[in-house]
């Protein structure tokens, strides 16, 4: 995509879902469809409130429950409709799914600390992380190709997901891409359109992103 000739620029908004009762006992969910506990819903609804003022234009999210409750509170306030896309899912992990991190460390010890290392693993038998980037990052540059040039793309999403597309959208090569760190539930990460590409501007956030005043605008 080319960068707008004038204006801020576009945004995208990558928005981790709210919590769930497998957050709470650091359970692997994967592509499991896990709803939002009543804290989560809350989450939701106070991160919907500061999101709507970034008046955004448009909402995809992940179909699973999950994001799709998360996405509903900020199309209530917003009016916008939500575009569902089964791209936006979290990372497949097969055997991984449903187990604990202690089960996980305990079963699986060397995958676990190769996927650490950054080592292209397919975690429990499932996708790469590589493969969750190529099925993601295509479905959010085609959302935001659809926004006018200073135009806000909200993301709902989930956290291995959101991380690979960041790491996608930077160019970093992929075993860079555990550097970016994890996103909290219903905390968010912002990268806007400059001249050279995609730049990371918020990471982790759960507050409304302060434009950066200075040299390296």
């Amino acid at each position: 995509m080319s960068a707008p000739k004038g204006g801020t620029g576009r945004r995208i908004v990558l928005w981790r879902h709210g919590q769930t009762s497998w957050n709470l006992e650091r359970r692997f969910q994967g592509s499991t469809d896990i709803e939002l506990t009543e804290a989560g819903v809350h989450q939701a609804r106070r991160a919907a409130r500061l999101l709507a003022a970034l008046r955004p234009d448009a909402i995809v999210a992940s179909d699973l429950k999950r994001t799709a409750a998360t996405a509903a509170e900020l199309a209530a306030l917003t009016g916008l409709s939500v575009a569902h896309d089964a791209a936006l899912r979290e990372t497949y992990a097969g055997e991984w799914q449903g187990l604990t991190h202690d089960e996980i460390v305990a079963r699986f010890g060397e995958q676990y600390a190769a996927w650490k290392r950054g080592e292209p693993v397919r975690r429990g038998g499932g996708e790469l992380e590589t493969e969750v980037a190529d099925r993601a990052a295509p479905v959010i540059l085609e959302h935001a190709d659809k926004l006018p040039q200073d135009g806000t793309l909200v993301v709902v999403s989930h956290g291995g997901t959101i991380r690979t597309a960041i790491g996608r959208l930077l160019g970093l090569e992929p075993h860079h891409w555990e550097g970016l760190g994890g996103v909290s539930n219903c905390c968010w990460s912002v990268l806007g359109q400059g001249a050279r590409g995609w730049r990371l501007l918020e990471h982790n956030a759960g507050s409304l992103p302060e434009p950066v005043l200075g040299d390296d605008t």
